[in-house]
């Protein structure tokens, strides 16, 4: 039974980075539409560092390379935090009615989602 959660835990730490892989894409190849979405000056380049943080996290996360795994999933985790406290309660609040406050809603709880699982998987790694 031990070893058959220890599969599902290792892929858990592939099917987490999927989103991550795909968000990262999303930052670097649509960062001109995202950069208004940045909460500080230099938008556009913040979309390609957050983007290029995402995709160098999920890589820390799959080869946990040099025993950086637990590193990069608890970095990815504080960034992901980042855009909830930043980016998407701001947009829970500043909705002009319940229909618009819905997206950033959702954002909000799916991103604490992986945040959750960013730090699980920083435990996990830690063994």
């Amino acid at each position: 039974m031990s070893s058959l959660i220890s599969g599902f835990a290792k892929s858990g730490r592939f099917i987490f980075c999927i989103p991550l892989i795909m968000f990262g894409i999303n930052h670097l190849t649509k960062a001109n539409m995202m950069a208004g979405m940045v909460p500080v000056p230099g938008g556009v380049f913040w979309v390609y560092f957050t983007g290029v943080a995402m995709l160098l996290g999920a890589i820390g996360i799959i080869t946990n390379m040099k025993g950086l795994g637990s590193l990069a999933a608890f970095l990815t985790g504080v960034l992901i935090l980042t855009y909830v406290l930043s980016i998407h309660i701001p947009g829970v609040i500043n909705a002009k009615d319940e229909m618009s406050r819905m997206m950033p809603m959702l954002a909000t709880l799916k991103d604490l989602g992986m945040v959750g699982g960013a730090w699980a998987i920083a435990g996990q790694l830690k063994n």
